[in-house]
């Protein structure tokens, strides 16, 4: 299937203000990979957990790398301690969205990045770092398109409360009952895209919140784009502010979203997604 950028039938998106991006100092190197890491009002988690990543990255990663603290409209210290960030360390650079959402923050660090490899993980970096090198690879060698990191396949080890086991089991066989998905885990924060097919697919991604990167596989999967999956050590964080149970219903409108708009799309005779 092929994408077609210039046949969507959803509406422009309503323009907002530009992102406001610290710059890399003049000096650095052009990085490999670009690691988001979308925020919202994270003051207690932000500054140790990017130091943490900073450092694993600088000592097992082999290439050159940048962190961009994706800070979508955060009343707290937050963008204060990014900017902190920023300044202290080479390859970290700060982005300041003026509003909220998730899908938000990861279209405008990707849309602004020239880096082949793009990638977000969440802040609490409850997925273990040792499978960032292994989900990254294959994008890097060109075998895959995209990579995610997967709770439910064998070899994860998964360290989560019985509420969020279930409501993530339904939603996965919820989405391959209705979009019929091969893909095992939409949720896990814990992502990698190339350029390439980021710049194919962004512009028809409509959600700009939680549902966003589940609906970046799907019209990734029905382009035909190659997907990795990486099993990967996960434990849950405790103090997520992350309402459950308000997310899983925006995924499922936005599971219904999908739906009707694929099946609008078969009914005029499109044969790919776009």
């Amino acid at each position: 299937m092929k994408l077609r950028p210039g046949r969507s039938s959803a509406p422009a998106p309503a323009p907002t203000p530009a992102p406001r991006r610290a710059p890399l100092p003049p000096h650095a190197e052009e990085p490999v990979l670009d690691l988001a890491v979308p925020v919202f009002n994270e003051e207690k988690d932000l500054e140790p957990n990017v130091r943490r990543l900073h450092t694993h990255l600088r000592d097992t990663f082999p290439y050159p790398f940048r962190i961009t603290i994706a800070d979508n409209a955060s009343t707290d210290a937050t963008p204060v301690i990014a900017a902190r960030l920023a300044g202290e360390l080479p390859e970290v650079v700060s982005l300041r969205l003026p509003e909220k959402g998730r899908g938000r923050a990861l279209r405008a660090a990707w849309t602004g990045s020239r880096a082949p490899v793009l990638a977000y993980l969440d802040v609490d970096l409850s997925t273990g770092l040792a499978a960032l090198l292994p989900l990254v690879a294959p994008l890097l060698s060109g075998h895959s398109d995209l990579a995610i990191g997967t709770r439910l396949a064998p070899g994860a080890r998964v360290v989560r409360g019985p509420k969020r086991e279930v409501i993530s089991r339904c939603y996965n066989v919820l989405l391959r009952c209705t979009l019929t998905v091969g893909f095992s885990d939409a949720q896990c924060g814990f992502k990698a895209v190339r350029r390439e097919a980021a710049e194919r697919l962004l512009p028809l991604v409509r959600d700009g919140e939680w549902f966003f990167d589940t609906e970046l596989l799907v019209l990734a999967e029905r382009a035909g784009l190659r997907i990795h999956e990486v099993p990967v050590d996960w434990v849950d964080d405790p103090d997520s502010s992350v309402d459950i149970v308000a997310t899983a219903l925006a995924d499922v409108r936005g599971i219904i979203r999908m739906r009707r708009t694929l099946a609008q799309r078969r009914r005029r005779g499109g044969r790919g997604v776009g």
